[in-house]
């Protein structure tokens, strides 16, 4: 086995955007993934970025990606780490290339004495929620996601 798992590098953009739209063609949200390799660069390699990526290659090449941010507990006084993305190329799954991004993050977990890594998956996706389960993930079907975005996002903002 051949597997590095590494930040991400500005060289990285076109490669990371192209993993992004990838996903959103499997999640069927493809008319959903508009940024732009501008997009990606400014938010991923600014001076102080909010958000980070790992890659994983598989024998030299880019296998999947995950892209993550810190996140805040109250309950717990704790930061953690919501992971946004987690993908791994077709060619490439069946290697533990996503259990490997995922134990990658666990490990920053630790070693920064996080209090908890969260993300979200689609309820139809089968294949990564037993995935996450095998991994030991607990599903929280009790908690709805909820996102503002586009008009209705533009109307709170204005207070109306």
């Amino acid at each position: 086995m051949s597997l590095t798992i590494r930040r991400a590098q500005p060289a990285d953009t076109k490669t990371i955007l192209a993993l992004i739209r990838s996903l959103a063609l499997y999640e069927k949200l493809e008319h959903e993934a508009v940024a732009t390799e501008g997009d990606i660069s400014a938010s991923l390699f600014a001076s102080n970025p909010r958000v980070f990526c790992e890659i994983a290659e598989w024998q030299g090449e880019t296998a999947g990606f995950a892209l993550w941010f810190y996140s805040y507990s109250t309950f717990l006084g704790r930061h953690g780490i919501y992971l946004e993305d987690l993908f791994v190329r077709d060619a490439y799954r069946g290697h533990g290339i996503g259990q490997a991004l995922l134990s990658h993050l666990a490990q920053r977990c630790v070693s920064e004495n996080l209090g908890r890594l969260e993300w979200s998956v689609l309820d139809w996706n089968e294949p990564a929620i037993g995935f996450y389960e095998r991994q030991g993930a607990v599903l929280r079907k009790e908690w709805i996601g909820c996102r503002l975005a586009g008009e209705a996002l533009e109307r709170l903002a204005k207070g109306s």
